[in-house]
């Protein structure tokens, strides 16, 4: 036998050292696949064979402090697509091996056939309950009265998961699983809803489509009420088509969110709503604003404002004349609108408050001893002693108060008088207390956007500044920072942090988080706090407040007539009025705050707030049980306006109009009819005490 020569010897070496790196190659990339990258093959493979569908959360219930759900969550079904399934096949698609695979790759790819490494192309065939995309999208177009070409582009788009509807009806989600569409599927969601409309509005806000906050609670409690989405996780062939007997399948439940307990009354915020309404519609002002607060913790009680929105369609318009104008703008002008709109004007806007903050000045003068209950003043109809570019005169300049004291000047809203007030303080001293009562800084209400005001720091003022920010012009607040400030002369004289959320409960009622009431700083004595409250009951009692006058409740408030800044200039026939009141001033247990901005005809607060704000006091008291306390004249003229209630029974319709007008009273009957039509009873009967007014139910025969 010959000897293999050498050229041989080298080549065996060569195909052994050959097949050597080929092996330890392999081996390494096995290493590595197995051991390095196993770990993420595994995870791509997983998501290979199987699907993922997000479930979503509850979102957290919002209360009210007595328990009413203003805010919940209800369970409303989604229509969702999986593209891969509606395009179902029978044959697979294959792509190319990467380039960058390696050489390795490449060499073993010689022995492969060419029609292997070929891509083939994805072609339809349909199987036994399946549907062609048209009938599809025809089905479910009809059903969901969608567009057809919409509902196609989306069920035969590149995406894995495509939602097509969302909360859909019971009787359409029952409609599309009886015809057990492939790659169409209805999944529990859930819908946010605001079961009593446009109530409180500004102080829930709403959530998009995503059922994420977008103003209000509803944004700055977002993390909490959100919770934790849930999964569905199914085994699926090598197209991602759902395997239905493959006996895999796993369910994470989500995890419910937090629910949100506020300090506002649902009883007490509708009459909030109810006034506000009022004071929008009927003086035809551009807004309206309403904050009622406890000034002993700074609870809000209440919070409304007009123009609003139903947050279950926060860009729908608010009635006919709003739908109207908004029905002429561009989309550009339309979104402003709505910014406008959803805009809560009780922390988010700025305004010069006006007479309203003539209390504080003369709360300021009392407390540093530059005044005192006996102190005089002089009203000549103008402020002397200042240079000035305008004349500063007092709102009956042609009429002037004359000598007054402290509190007259704040029954009278003397403008003239409060200038010497202010001037006795003095322009740092005066600066100081505004810092200590919150203006000029936000106060953390629990709500997005609060603007921080405006104060002139001292060196940038002169005395005509000290003069006219003494009645209320010249700085700038938010209602909120107002009605703030006014709270530390109806509590002894602490600044407290208003509060809208008291606590986060989980859904068995246990409490999570509880926010803590919490004062700021003291500000004023209770000696001033006690002075300043009858000052504000004698501007109801005997000044320009008298008509928010509640017999039994001591009401105590100031009136503000405040003119706009337009342009830089103040205006001659734009204002801003409001009214102050706390009550009752023995035992303050709320503050209210009206602001109508740009009313059409009577611009006086004393005319169009006041009123308003007596008749919420007064049934805000009642309904908080806390029960009247008369004085003697009080007793005395409710005494003498009850009047006996006389039998008209068979009398004709006509004589017991005459005999029940004679006493005072009303009856029911506005139709027109005949005159001599006979009496056949009536309620109260006779004999029953009735205050003088009321209307008497008679029924005719």
């Amino acid at each position: 036998m010959a000897k293999p020569n050498l050229s041989i010897k080298k080549r065996t070496i060569f195909l052994m050292f050959l097949f050597f790196i080929l092996n330890a190659v392999l081996v390494f990339r096995l290493g590595t696949i197995q051991l390095i990258k196993g770990e993420a093959y595994k995870k791509e493979a997983f998501s290979q064979w199987s699907r993922d569908v997000t479930i979503n959360a509850s979102r957290g219930t919002i209360y009210d402090s007595k328990g009413k759900k203003l805010a919940v969550s209800t369970k409303s079904d989604t229509v969702v697509c999986f593209p891969r399934d509606v395009m179902k096949s029978i044959k697979t698609h294959e792509e190319e091996l990467p380039s960058n695979e390696g050489w390795l790759f490449e060499i073993l790819n010689i022995f492969r056939r060419k029609e292997d490494v070929e891509p083939k192309t994805i072609e339809y065939v349909e199987d036994n309950g399946t549907k062609k995309p048209e009938e599809i999208a025809g089905i479910l177009s009809r059903i969901l009265e969608m567009d057809y070409d919409e509902v196609y582009e989306m069920i035969t788009s590149a995406r894995d998961y495509v939602p097509i509807k969302r909360w859909i009806t019971v009787s359409q989600a029952e409609q599309i699983r009886s015809h057990n569409l492939n790659g169409i599927s209805v999944i529990e969601d859930t819908k946010r809803v605001y079961p009593y409309g446009n109530f409180a509005s500004h102080i829930l806000g709403f959530t998009n489509i995503d059922q994420i906050g977008m103003y209000g609670i509803e944004s700055t409690f977002n993390d909490y009420l959100t919770g934790e989405p849930g999964r569905r996780v199914v085994n699926t062939d090598g197209n991602g088509i759902e395997l239905p007997f493959s006996g895999f399948e796993r369910y994470y439940p989500p995890t419910d969110g937090l629910n949100v307990v506020l300090t506002i009354d649902e009883v007490i915020q509708h009459y909030a709503e109810i006034v506000v309404e009022k004071a929008y519609y009927e003086n035809q002002a551009l807004s309206a604003t309403i904050i009622m607060m406890n000034p002993n913790n700074g609870d809000i009680l209440g919070m409304a404002s007009k123009p609003s929105y139903d947050p279950n369609y926060p860009r729908e318009p608010f009635d006919d004349e709003m739908g109207a104008y908004w029905g002429n703008l561009s989309n550009e002008a339309l979104q402003k609108e709505w910014y406008a709109l959803w805009r809560n004007i009780a922390v988010n806007d700025l305004y010069e408050p006006g007479s309203t903050f003539k209390l504080l000045t003369a709360a300021i003068a009392l407390e540093e001893n530059k005044a005192n209950m006996e102190t005089t003043y002089y009203c000549d109809g103008y402020v002397d002693g200042i240079e000035s570019e305008t004349t500063i005169k007092c709102w009956r300049y042609y009429n002037p108060h004359g000598e007054q004291t402290l509190a007259e000047v704040m029954q009278n809203s003397c403008n003239d008088g409060t200038a010497e007030i202010g001037l006795s303080i003095g322009k740092d001293v005066f600066h100081h207390y505004l810092q200590a009562l919150g203006f000029g800084e936000r106060t953390g209400i629990q709500l997005n956007g609060e603007a921080s005001g405006i104060v002139n720091p001292p060196e940038n003022m002169r005395d005509v500044h000290t003069v006219t920010q003494s009645f209320g012009q010249g700085i700038s607040v938010t209602p909120i920072q107002l009605i703030s400030a006014i709270s530390t002369l109806a509590n002894g004289g602490d600044l407290v942090k208003p509060r809208l959320v008291k606590q986060l409960i989980d859904n068995d009622g246990k409490i999570v988080e509880e926010f803590p009431t919490e004062t700021v700083r003291k500000v004023f004595s209770e000696e001033t706090s006690r002075q300043m409250l009858q000052v504000m009951e004698s501007v109801v009692t005997e000044g320009s407040g008298a008509s928010a006058y509640v017999p039994g409740y001591s009401v105590g408030g100031k009136t503000g007539t405040a003119q706009k800044v337009v342009n830089g200039r103040y205006s001659d026939d734009l204002y801003i009025t409001s009214f102050v009141a706390a009550a009752p001033t023995y035992n303050p247990e709320i503050v209210a705050l009206l602001i109508i901005d740009e009313p059409k005809d009577s611009y006086y607060g004393s005319v169009i707030a006041a009123p308003l704000v007596g008749q919420l006091i007064e049934d805000t008291l009642q309904y908080m049980n806390i029960h009247p306390m008369y004085t003697e004249e009080e007793i005395v003229k409710i005494e003498s306006s009850y009047v006996t209630v006389p039998n008209v029974v068979g009398m004709s319709l006509k004589e017991a109009s005459i005999e029940l007008e004679r006493i005072g009273l009303n009856h029911n009957v506005t139709l027109h009819v005949e005159e001599d039509i006979l009496v056949k009873d009536q309620y109260p009967k006779e004999g029953t005490e009735v205050v003088k007014g009321s209307v008497i139910t008679i029924m005719l025969n």
